[in-house]
């Protein structure tokens, strides 16, 4: 099977490459524009596969976009490609309207151009996955868990802009019979994600024994999926969910901030206990803007429909994930010097103002 994956130098891309050329003997085309956050380091366990090739384009640029599709005649499509990190959007939302709705946008009328004139069994077998967020679903209370058909309800300039994609893309397989499907995952974890994210951040931070900032009361919930259960669970949607569908993928590993934090101390005391106990590093900071309170998966559609199961619980996972970042120093060191050295992300200081000539 030749599959065209978007974003496939980014932490899910790279681990779902991976997967599907290691594991499936799936022929991959990883479609990726580099930005900060990808790397192609990531990808060097597949680099020399046979099955696996990279091409540096943007998703925005159709152009490049139509070639892809004509020259690898991908017979699916699985689209990550997009700005993920929340604090990011907050002071820089311009990029996430421009590739996670753009984009998105740009990528659909090229696939579907593609598609209208594959022959008939190559066009019937043809299908395009959606990844996406639990973020699109807003904010739970302390009880209940997001299922395929809660209304969206996104806080975010990030997860408006994932909500409007999904809705784009829904849109296009019932305007167009276009052979969509959409998956929407919780907070993913493990092994190459850009330190930017929570987990990461703290490991390399306990490492340095420099402030572990946890934002508000910590008590902010979310629902931990190892990176390498979801890279399985696209696999398996992409073959056997129904078109035009949605699918939750979560771990159902429910844990406040402050309690991963409170993990991640305790491991890093027995790995290095000349530095222990690491929690005296917690520093509690001024809350994120729009910070949802709660997020919880109900996967029990993709796990009874399709039979998926996660391998991982959030012990096994986070002691794996531990143990991976103090071993690949190679990998992240790299990423800490020249591309983001642990500050703080997110915090608005002012409006910006309207450029002379423009309505504000």
């Amino acid at each position: 099977m030749r599959i065209l994956v978007t974003g496939g130098a980014g932490f899910i891309g790279s681990a779902l490459c991976r997967h599907l050329v290691k594991n499936e003997g799936v022929h991959v085309l990883n479609l990726d524009k580099l930005t900060y956050a990808a790397n192609l380091a990531s990808l060097e366990p597949i680099a020399g596969y046979p099955g696996y090739t990279f091409l540096q384009a943007d998703i925005c640029d159709r152009a490049a976009v139509d070639k892809a599709f004509a020259d690898f005649r991908p017979e699916a499509v699985i689209h990550l490609a997009a700005e993920s990190h929340v604090d990011r959007s907050i002071t820089g939302a311009a990029a996430f309207i421009e590739t996670n709705i753009v984009g998105t946008y740009q990528l659909l009328e090229a696939a579907r151009a593609y598609w209208d004139h594959l022959p008939g069994p190559s066009r019937d077998a043809f299908r395009f996955l959606h990844v996406s967020t639990d973020e699109v679903y807003g904010s739970l209370g302390d009880d209940g868990l997001f299922e395929e058909t809660t209304p969206y309800d996104p806080s975010s300039p990030y997860s408006a802009s994932k909500a409007a994609s999904d809705h784009i893309v829904m849109a296009w397989h019932r305007t167009y019979g276009f052979p969509a499907l959409i998956s929407n995952c919780s907070n993913n974890y493990g092994p190459y994600q850009f330190p930017e994210k929570l987990i990461p951040l703290m490991i390399l931070n306990a490492r340095d024994s420099r402030p572990l900032t946890v934002y508000g009361d910590g008590l902010n919930v979310r629902d931990w999926l190892y990176v390498d259960d979801h890279a399985r669970a696209l696999w398996l949607i992409l073959r056997r969910g129904r078109l035009g569908e949605k699918y939750n993928v979560g771990g159902r590993n429910e844990r406040t901030n402050l309690a991963v934090v409170d993990v991640i101390c305790a491991l890093m005391d027995e790995a290095r206990p000349e530095a222990a106990p690491h929690t005296k590093l917690v520093t509690y900071v001024k809350d994120r803007p729009g910070h949802d309170r709660r997020y919880a998966i109900d996967a029990t559609k993709l796990e009874t429909e399709l039979g998926w199961r996660a391998r991982e619980t959030f012990e096994t996972g986070i002691a794996r994930t531990v143990t991976w970042y103090l071993e690949n120093e190679a990998w992240w060191a790299p990423l800490r010097k020249g591309v983001y050295t642990g500050e703080r992300l997110g915090l608005v200081t002012a409006t910006p103002t309207a450029t002379a000539g423009h309505s504000p």
